[in-house]
């Protein structure tokens, strides 16, 4: 089987299990250029990548009506880059990461669309995210800045156990994000491992890579 027979073959899975619930993004991190040429040629538009370099080089690569999400951790030194790329960044979580952003997008003549990415993993401050209780105050403050349009919630559900409670905090927050801002609706939530439940919770943006293209 040709690797665009591999593609076409799971994204058809997946594409019927979502079918018009939510927006799928294929992650392709990691992957060539070549195959997302391939989920381009069979309808793909919206594209994850986690790192700049990655992102910057394939985002040249293909049709301009593309659209790029940055969901990785965010390296100042990085950002201006990231914005002149990214459609979305989705892993916003530091106060001075937004400022860097926003004066980037005013520069750069874009409004930058951006999601609060919110640990999920109670407990564990390692992981990427803020912390769910201080999530009002946080958007509260990203909501202020002229060229930073915010749209929503992201997370990433703990590893290994039910990602019911998770999903259920980040719809919840969700909602108090839409008392601020009615039109803050997207929730990106679930990857290969957990996407069926994350629909379940309202995710309008489902992250799928290796349910698509395979083990990295």
């Amino acid at each position: 089987m040709s690797r665009r027979d591999e593609i076409k073959s799971a994204l058809a899975k997946v594409r019927e299990e979502i079918a018009d619930r939510a927006t799928l993004i294929v992650v392709t991190k990691t992957f060539p250029l070549s195959d997302v040429e391939i989920l381009y040629e069979l309808g793909e538009r919206n594209f994850g990548e986690n790192r700049d370099e990655e992102g910057a080089l394939k985002s040249g690569g293909i049709g301009e009506d593309a659209i790029w999400h940055f969901q990785g951790g965010i390296q100042s030194k990085k950002i201006r880059s990231i914005v002149s790329w990214a459609d979305f960044i989705h892993s916003l979580e530091d106060l001075s990461h937004a400022r860097k952003i926003d004066d980037a997008a005013r520069s750069l003549g874009k409004r930058q669309r951006v999601l609060i990415q919110i640990n999920l993993d109670s407990g564990n401050d390692k992981r990427s995210g803020i912390d769910s209780k201080d999530f009002d105050a946080f958007a509260d403050e990203i909501l202020k800045f002229r060229d930073l349009d915010l749209l929503g919630v992201m997370g990433v559900a703990p590893l290994g156990v039910d990602p019911t409670p998770s999903f259920a905090l980040l719809q919840e927050k969700s909602m108090n994000l839409r008392q601020m801002k009615p039109d803050a609706v997207v929730i990106s939530a679930g990857m290969s491992g957990d996407y069926p439940i994350a629909l379940q919770f309202g995710a309008t943006h489902i992250r799928i890579g290796s349910s698509i293209l395979g083990s990295r």
